[in-house]
């Protein structure tokens, strides 16, 4: 099925980034406070390099708890090698890789260059509307 939709136009524009360098713990924090699924991890370039999700802050998270410390940085944890979505690609193919990968959120780009996130959820919500 094909449609005129677009990933673009169901995308988060405005999102929030960390780098490799960012101590887990204000990332973990950051996704808490936030209540995001994940967050880009962008070089010193602004290239995409992972992402950080829920579930990479998980060991370090339960390890805080053991152990009242938090080590390491967000290269430590991060999912490398993010499964991205372009933004012009149709919203059907995006459906498509959600049901390949079992990301929660796909980074968006647009000539090599991060320009969003679009969100598992919100692409569910519509193939209910439409179907």
């Amino acid at each position: 099925m094909t449609t005129d939709l677009f990933v673009r136009a169901f995308m988060q524009g405005d999102i929030v980034t960390v780098t490799p360098d960012t101590p887990i713990r204000r990332a973990v924090a950051l996704l808490v406070e936030r209540e995001l699924p994940a967050a880009p991890v962008l070089s010193d370039d602004s290239a995409l390099i992972g992402i950080l999700t829920q579930k990479d802050c998980f060991r370090p998270a339960l390890h805080a708890s053991y152990y009242q410390e938090w080590k390491g940085t967000v290269a430590d944890h991060m999912t490398r090698g993010a499964v991205t979505v372009e933004a012009g690609d149709d919203l059907m193919r995006a459906a498509e890789m959600f049901l390949e990968h079992p990301h929660r959120v796909l980074p968006v780009v647009e000539d090599d260059t991060l320009v969003g996130l679009l969100d598992r959820a919100r692409v569910l919500s519509l193939l209910v509307r439409r179907g």
